[in-house]
């Protein structure tokens, strides 16, 4: 801006009007300085001005924040509630069936075991008992009435008693070899003094085919008696 030098001798008064227009441009001029102040080869930069009121916050915004966070925890929580809840009643649920399967399988195991001690209950009580009988004259005659008995072959104990007593004198080995039958060959044989083909021909099942078997011997006896003199109890002689 070229500079006015004015002649301080020449100056005049400037009059309203002048004095108006220089504060009229001088108020341009200052407000033109503000909104520019760069070189005309430069880019126009545009400045606003900044507030320097301070930033207010508002608490309500916050406590919205909170609020929801909050929120979530909670439904996280409960969601793990209700999962650990579900792991509990199924562990549950599988300790009540494992339970019950376990309490049917000992019921199972107690019937089967009743069931099998019944069965062997029946099975002893109908299976006969086995008789022991001495091995002697008295047991000979007792294991001899039995099987009689079973045969339907009649006598007594004491029946056969006192014949055996009279045949041999209870020696199941006896032999006579000086009667009739002995001079024919076939001598009397046994307690009974039975000879061979009579013990063939009145030989009681079950019991061994062998004349010197006491018991053979007698129930071989006892049945040939019981077909000719009606039972060996009346037989009190030779027969």
């Amino acid at each position: 801006m070229p500079k006015i030098s004015l002649n301080r001798g020449s100056r005049r008064p400037l009059d309203r009007k002048y004095k108006v227009a220089i504060a009229g441009a001088a108020t341009l001029g200052v407000s033109a300085l503000a909104f520019s102040a760069v070189p005309s080869n430069a880019s126009t930069t545009t400045t606003e001005a900044v507030s320097a009121a301070p930033v207010k916050y508002s608490s309500e915004r916050v406590a919205d924040v909170q609020t929801s966070v909050t929120d979530q925890l909670a439904e996280a929580n409960l969601k793990v509630e209700a999962i650990a809840a579900k792991k509990k009643a199924a562990a549950d649920a599988a300790a009540k069936k494992a339970a019950e399967a376990k309490k049917k399988a000992v019921a199972q195991a107690v019937a089967k075991e009743r069931a099998a001690k019944e069965t062997a209950s029946r099975s002893a009580q109908r299976a006969p008992v086995e008789k022991t009988y001495a091995n002697n004259l008295d047991g000979w005659i007792r294991e001899a009435l039995d099987i009689m008995k079973q045969k339907g072959i009649p006598g007594s104990y004491h029946g056969l008693h006192k014949n055996i007593i009279r045949e041999s004198s209870g020696n199941p080995k006896a032999i006579n070899l000086w009667d009739i039958n002995a001079q024919n060959g076939i001598p009397s044989k046994g307690l009974l003094q039975v000879i061979p083909p009579t013990f063939d021909t009145y030989h009681v099942n079950g019991t061994p085919k062998n004349i010197w078997n006491p018991v053979s011997n007698i129930t071989a006896a006892a049945n040939y008696a019981a077909d000719r003199y009606g039972s060996i109890d009346n037989v009190n002689s030779a027969y």
